[in-house]
Order: structure tokens, then C-alpha cells, then sequence
């Protein structure tokens, strides 16, 4: 308990941090918030209006405790683009983006389980797996995510080029996950649609952070096989499959998380370019959307979501990793 209560009172201390630089941000970015709200040919009364509105003609720290305030309570501002909350935007397209992080992380969790047992117990087909994972995560993905799509789509065409599903009339609620909202509908149809969909940029994603989640395995598990444990359990008649599971995996669980936690954290952060390549209507597609009209409400709101994800997560792998091996807590 005070192990968690210190990482989380490290994790405030680390948001507060990101609003203050992303307060400062837009102070110095040289982009006149007032003008691309009302436009560049607006009169200077509409300027002086619209910089009251937004509450630009206050001094600066009460503007920024303005500005906290209205987080704490949700206030993201208003999008200068969309001339609407940019906490609602976020909320719209969040699931989207979500529902491919997920996909992402379960396939890069997959992925680099499968290449570390294989790679542990000297499998068969071992090296290819490693050659064409290390392949993959050594390529820049917005030129993997342009192969497979020239392959897949263009050449092969077993998948779709992009989008989130082919059906005009797919469910769009109650939890904003097409996966989800697919079967409470009762639209086997659109699942599966959906599926094929979230095929290509799942695995473009999935590749680097599976390479990187296997390799601190593997290591892990080359580690613990070779200690006594693992030799007294051999002694003791259990097999190596067995010494494995039950007794290097789990010895092995803290780093592994802890790697994972990295990934997860960075991952929405990663997929701007894959949803950009995918046409994916994501948290990604509003950033390309809002950095093309300087929109820096729904830059900053972006760009807080994702530090916010990247902490928290990151805080609760710290806790995770303790409860795995209780004398992490001592560090």
C-alpha cells in the first residue's frame, strides 16, 4: 500500500508537470488562438471579443489556473476546428482508436510470448519466427503499414485498404466498440467485417512492440532456467516444459510487465501513423486533423490524453510488478 501510494503521488506530480508545459505551449507558440477562431480577416473587434471569450486577455497564472481548473473538471476547451468541446471530440473518437490498441496489445502480448517460448525451448522454426519479426520491427511502420497494404489489398486482395467496416448502417453504440457493438446488435455480419477490418494495422502495429515485449522475455526465461530453482526442480523430476511454466515464467513476470506497460503506454502515441495510413477514424486522424488547421486546443487536449495514458499505465505496471515479487517494494 505505500509502495502504491508513493508511485502514486510520483504519477500526479508527473500530470501537474504536463500541464504546465502544455499550458506554456500555447503561450509560445506563436499561433494567435483568437484568429483561427474568428479567422485571419476578422475585424479587430471580433479579435478583442473572441480573446475575451476565450479568456486571453487575463495575466498568465490565473489563465493557467483557469486552465487546470477546467481540467479537473473535464474542460479540454473548445476545439478552434470543430468549434466544439474538444473532450467530446476526444470522446468520439476514442473508442475507435481504443479498440485498435487493444487488438494491438493482445496480438503484440501474443506475438512475443509465442517468440520467447519458442525461442526458450529451442522449438523448431524458431529462427524464422525471429528472422521475420526482427524483419518487421526493423522496417519504419508507415512503410510497413504501405507494403502490406500494396501486398494484401492491391496485389492479393484478401484485405481492406482501410476504414473502420464496409457497412453504412454498422451499430455505433452503446460502447463506442464496433467489436462489442456488433454482437450485443446481433450483427454477426459486421463482426466479422470489423475483424478483417482491424486485421492490417493490428499486426503493422503489433510487430515492433511484440519484438521488443519477446526479447525481455526470452531473456528473462534463459535467465531463470539456467539459476538453481530450475536445476533442483530438473532434480526433482519435473520436466522442462514444466521447470518452464511453472517456475521461469513467473520469475520472469516483472521485467515482462514492466515492458509491456512501456508499450502500452506508447502505443496510442505510435498509431497516429497507422490510423493516418489505415484511414482509421481515431484519436490519430484528429490529431492529423487539428495539427493541419492548428488547432491548438485539440493538439493540447491530444497530446494530454496520451501523456495521461502513458503515466497511469506505466504506474499501475509499477504496482503489478510488485505484487508479482513482492521485493520490488524495497527498491
Amino acid at each position: 500500500m505505500t509502495f502504491a501510494l508513493r508511485r502514486t503521488a510520483a504519477m500526479l506530480g508527473v500530470l501537474l508537470a504536463l500541464t504546465v508545459a502544455l499550458f506554456t505551449l500555447q503561450q509560445v507558440s506563436g499561433t494567435d488562438p483568437a484568429k483561427a477562431y474568428v479567422g485571419a480577416n476578422a475585424s479587430q473587434a471580433a479579435l478583442d471579443a473572441a480573446r475575451a471569450r476565450l479568456g486571453l486577455d487575463q495575466p498568465l497564472v490565473p489563465r493557467y489556473l483557469h486552465y487546470l481548473s477546467g481540467l479537473l473538471h473535464g474542460d479540454l476547451q473548445n476545439s478552434l476546428r470543430t468549434r466544439t468541446p474538444v473532450a467530446a471530440d476526444l470522446a468520439a473518437v476514442l473508442p475507435a482508436s481504443l479498440e485498435l490498441a487493444g487488438c494491438v496489445l493482445f496480438l503484440a502480448v501474443l506475438l512475443g510470448a509465442v517468440f520467447a517460448y519458442v525461442s526458450a525451448i529451442g522449438a523448431r522454426g524458431a529462427g524464422i519466427l525471429r528472422a521475420v519479426l526482427f524483419s518487421g520491427a526493423a522496417a519504419p511502420t508507415f512503410l510497413l503499414g504501405m507494403v502490406a497494404v500494396l501486398v494484401f489489398y492491391g496485389r492479393l486482395g484478401w484485405l481492406p485498404a482501410g476504414g473502420r467496416t464496409s457497412y453504412r448502417d454498422a451499430p455505433t453504440g452503446p460502447t463506442g466498440f464496433l467489436l462489442v457493438d456488433s454482437l450485443l446488435a446481433g450483427r454477426p455480419e459486421v463482426f466479422g467485417d470489423a475483424v478483417i477490418h482491424l486485421a492490417l494495422p493490428a499486426l503493422c502495429a503489433a510487430i515492433s512492440p511484440a519484438v521488443a515485449i519477446g526479447r525481455v522475455l526470452v531473456d528473462g526465461l534463459t535467465a531463470n532456467l539456467a539459476a538453481d530453482h530450475a536445476r533442483t526442480a530438473r532434480a526433482a523430476g519435473l520436466t522442462e516444459r514444466a521447470v518452464l511454466l511453472r517456475h521461469a515464467v513467473r520469475n520472469s513476470l516483472g521485467p515482462t510487465l514492466s515492458m509491456v506497460g512501456i508499450q502500452a503506454g506508447a502505443l496510442l502515441a505510435g498509431l497516429v501513423v497507422v490510423e493516418k495510413i489505415f484511414d482509421w477514424p481515431g484519436v490519430g486522424s484528429y490529431l492529423d486533423a487539428s495539427v493541419a488547421a492548428a488547432d491548438l486546443p485539440g493538439i493540447t487536449g491530444v497530446a494530454l490524453l496520451l501523456g495521461v495514458v502513458y503515466v497511469v499505465l506505466n504506474t499501475v505496471v509499477d504496482v503489478l510488478q510488485v505484487l508479482a515479487d513482492r521485493r520490488l517494494a524495497l527498491t
